[in-house]
């Protein structure tokens, strides 16, 4: 097997972890509630960085932080829903506009 084959093998048997929202939401009070952050990941066995982002992601977000599916919500992503409701509406609306053109022409 080829270097490239083993590697992709390797993912294939690796699985990304996701977490729900109040496993986070209990990691970080567990850290704030006074244990370090570091014994907190080893006892979850959790990345220091994935604490670190997690932290952030709540700080910044608050409420609305880990909606959906482990993921944290973003400006971002409420941008890309909008710009997806506008290119349909604008495909609607150029539709609508062509029929009754054409009704127009009919009668």
């Amino acid at each position: 097997m080829t270097k490239k084959g083993a590697v992709a093998a390797k993912r294939a048997v690796l699985k990304r972890r996701t977490f729900t929202r109040e496993f986070k939401l209990q990691v970080i009070r567990e850290i704030e509630a006074g244990k370090t952050q570091a014994q907190v990941a080893r006892e979850y066995q959790l990345s220091d960085n994935t604490i670190s982002k997690w932290r952030r992601e709540l700080r910044q977000y608050k409420e609305r932080a880990f909606a959906g599916r482990g993921n944290a919500y973003t400006d971002e992503a409420r941008v890309n829903e909008l710009e997806r409701m506008v290119g349909r509406l604008t495909m609607e609306n150029d539709f609508l506009k062509k029929l009754l053109q054409k009704l127009e022409t009919e009668s």
